[in-house]
């Protein structure tokens, strides 16, 4: 993508019935700047995570590269296609799925849809099976592609919606909080077959979640927007490094009841068996805290705790006031 934009007009209208009836003849709007000069390259094969507070302009990304939406300014070209001006070649070689909407039929059973989408893709029936067969066993479908898409719980559908972007056997997947609704077993589940067709078919995958889980789970990269900017694009780990130097050190020890001070660790709570630590490691050596621990207690267990990438990426947004 390079220097792509795209704005919304969105009516304005204050309440009560005097507004109202002035709305039928005149009408308020502003423009809300979707995306502003947007620009970057993922590589074939990657895992990207693209993240962002609501509104920050993540699906109108997505809707763009898969052809849906058009922007205002701007070039985009995947794969040698630009995807809303050769939208019938393009679709066939991605995989698009969008966590508050379906693309199965909602009234006729999920197999009903996939043999559906088998003929819209035009998907030669042996090629079709075998991937049917695989989506089926890795995505735990066996007791719900005969049951209207209807009955299905969220978590249900969702893996649904997975394999059904997946039939085609598409080279780029786009997933627009895929794994909402999800129950922990599910999201599992998802997160491992994500990582098979990645590695063993090359898949290049584009997600957007608001679950970090996912994020440190799949993606190597993250591409951080904010208010329509494009704020960061780096690996993981440079931003756990940069944002990530705090850990959490819990010692459990034999009974002790004088106050505990350790230079360059704070103590977020102590107790007569237990004190919770907090140390910044550009500053202090995890193991040199540990041995102070152990010169001054009788540890009986040590556990440590990198910081959770929630707060690493609360600490960005706040960085660029987000």
């Amino acid at each position: 993508m390079q220097n792509i934009s795209k704005s919304f007009k969105v009516a304005k209208r204050q309440t009560g019935f005097r507004q109202a009836a002035k709305a039928l003849f005149y009408r308020e709007h502003t423009i809300v700047d979707a995306l502003k000069d947007i620009s970057f390259s993922i590589n074939p094969g990657e895992i990207v995570g693209y993240i962002g507070p609501n509104g920050a302009g993540k699906s109108t990304t997505i809707k763009i590269m898969s052809g849906i939406l058009v922007p205002e300014t701007g070039n985009c070209s995947i794969m040698g296609f630009t995807p809303w001006k050769d939208r019938v070649q393009y679709v066939q070689n991605i995989g698009v799925v969008f966590g508050q909407r379906s693309q199965l039929w909602w009234d006729v059973p999920v197999l009903d849809s996939f043999e559906l989408l088998k003929d819209i893709y035009k998907v030669p029936q042996q090629e079709y099976q075998t991937t049917l067969d695989l989506l089926i066993e890795t995505l735990e479908l066996q007791n719900m592609i005969h049951t209207p898409v209807r009955q299905l719980s969220l978590g249900q559908r969702m893996r649904c919606e997975i394999a059904a972007s997946l039939l085609h056997n598409p080279k780029i997947l786009f997933l627009d909080e895929p794994t909402i609704g999800l129950d922990a077993a599910s999201k599992i589940a998802v997160r491992q077959f994500i990582k098979t067709i990645n590695k063993e078919k090359g898949v290049t995958v584009i997600l957007t979640t608001h679950d970090m889980n996912d994020i440190e789970a799949l993606a190597d990269r993250v591409i951080l927007i904010g208010k329509g900017s494009l704020l960061y694009d780096g690996q993981l780990e440079e931003l756990r490094k940069q944002f990530g130097a705090q850990k959490t050190i819990t010692a459990d020890f034999r009974k002790y009841a004088s106050p505990i001070r350790i230079p360059h660790a704070t103590v977020l709570s102590q107790s007569p068996e237990r004190v919770v630590l907090c140390i910044d490691t550009e500053q202090a050596n995890t193991s040199e805290i540990i041995t102070q621990l152990s010169n001054q207690l009788e540890l009986i267990d040590v556990t440590i705790e990198s910081q959770p990438i929630e707060e690493i990426i609360l600490q960005l947004y706040k960085e660029y006031q987000i």
